[in-house]
């Protein structure tokens, strides 16, 4: 891990941020905090479904086990996907409070929804692999037809680490696999299988508008999914000027400030897979030996002003 230099203390006046986070033994939350507090800050982690807001009056407050939570300069949201409604509630409820979020509410929301996300990246024209998306059964044939056919792969929409992901060899598999689903009243995608990819995928870590560190995942033998929580390894890989530009311009397009934008290598350019709000720290930190934790901490000493945000908690 790399240090930083005794010389590297911040020329701003102390912050109190907050982390929200279910896990203060995660290892993301760890180094948040170390960093924070390395930085002569202080650091709170709050677990957001521990909070509870006084909406109806003109002086927003959360309360926290008994307490008000006030005060705090700076908030960075660690919503894991199973509470993303009610963490982006509060994430909501600290920017109307005026508390700078290292990404806002609506942005969460925003790049969680997977059909709306890949809709927005597609309109401001960022490569992305043939998707359909579809109610019907009887339209499942015409959808596998317009992917490519098979080999393809289905994503659950609520899915995430790799869980709910499909690759569908044949195309008699695709329509078990899909009408399964479809009969689960499952919400899918179905996405082209970019053969060239071969197991690995590349994930660039976005901070205030810049990639800051990038790796590349590589999936188990027989295992398509590079994800880490499904085996996959990492290390380190140098970006071509086009994967660093679409990295950068997709996590502007979700409105994210810090992001884990997620690549594949194809015949025709760089396609984005997923771009990702809450991006774990530990895979990249070990790969690069960057200390990211201290890049997004530098990046709150910067930007930590009253009501800086684009929604200001309306959205």
């Amino acid at each position: 891990m790399t240090k930083l230099n005794s010389t590297d203390t911040p020329k701003v006046k102390p912050l109190r941020i907050g982390v929200l986070s279910r896990g203060p033994k995660l290892y993301s939350t760890r180094r948040l905090v170390e960093a924070i507090r390395s930085r002569g800050h202080e650091a709170t982690v709050i677990d957001a479904l521990r909070c509870y807001m006084n909406i109806a009056t003109d002086r927003p407050q959360i309360h926290y086990k008994g307490e008000v939570l006030d005060g705090f300069d700076a908030v960075i949201p660690r919503i894991g996907a199973s509470i993303t409604f009610y963490g982006t509630a509060v994430l909501r409820q600290f920017e109307m409070m005026g508390v700078f979020p290292v990404n806002e509410s609506v942005a969460i929301s925003r790049s969680r929804d997977k059909l709306r996300s890949l809709q927005l990246l597609s309109r401001k024209g960022i490569g992305m692999p043939v998707t359909g998306f579809a109610h019907a059964p009887d339209d499942v044939p015409d959808m596998i037809s317009m992917v490519g056919g098979a080999p393809m792969v289905i994503k659950l929409l609520e899915g995430t680490q790799g869980i709910g992901v499909v690759l569908a060899e044949t195309k008699k598999a695709a329509e078990s696999v899909i009408e399964a689903f479809m009969g689960l009243n499952a919400n899918i995608l179905v996405q082209e299988f970019i053969h060239e990819a071969g197991g690995a995928d590349i994930r660039c870590f976005v901070v205030g508008g810049r990639v800051i560190a990038a790796m590349k995942r590589q999936a188990l033998d027989g295992e398509f999914r590079s994800n880490l929580h499904r085996g996959g390894s990492a290390s380190l890989v140098k970006l071509t000027p086009i994967e660093r530009e679409t990295a950068v311009k997709a996590a502007k397009i979700m409105g994210l400030n810090v992001a884990g934008v997620d690549l594949l290598r194809a015949e025709r350019g760089p396609m984005v897979i997923e771009v990702n709000s809450s991006p774990g720290l530990e895979g990249i930190e070990s790969a690069t030996g960057k200390d990211v934790a201290s890049i997004i901490v530098r990046f709150i000493e910067k930007n930590a002003k009253p009501h800086n945000t684009r929604t200001k908690g309306k959205g």
